[in-house]
């Protein structure tokens, strides 16, 4: 029995606490870990951007060429999660994210990533967003 519960485990994709985690990378504005929850050839797209599905960014520099401008200009941006989902090796978190930019400019809006996992990494983090204008 031990061995059929450890093959399960290695098959696993996503658990709820590594969803958490990655999370918890966001909340700390922690570039690294953020970036090191990426597959080598994972993908983030968000929800802005010149394309009808925002902008894409591939491959761990191009992730973290992203994060590290927006941490640097609003210091304060949080995401408070608000749901959760998994569902084989996919997931969806839904969260509330404030921010006040460099101008003073104040942004506030609801907004879900739609996730898929391999081995515990992320290979595609597609964020949608409602918007206040």
């Amino acid at each position: 029995m031990d061995g059929l519960a450890t093959d399960r485990t290695a098959n696993v994709d996503i658990t709820l606490e590594r969803l958490h985690e990655i999370a918890d990378a966001f909340s700390r504005r922690d570039v690294d870990g953020i970036v090191n929850s990426f597959a080598e050839d994972g993908e983030f797209r968000n929800a802005r951007g010149p394309h009808h599905w925002g902008e894409s960014f591939k491959g761990k520099e191009e992730i973290r060429s992203y994060f590290a401008p927006l941490f640097a200009g609003a210091s304060d941006v949080k995401w408070l999660h608000t749901d959760e989902f998994i569902h084989g090796n996919r997931a969806v978190t839904q969260w509330h994210r404030t921010a006040t930019l460099r101008t003073g400019e104040r942004q506030e809006w609801l907004g879900c990533d739609l996730y898929t996992f391999r081995r515990g990494l992320i290979v595609m983090k597609d964020t949608y967003i409602k918007v206040v204008v």
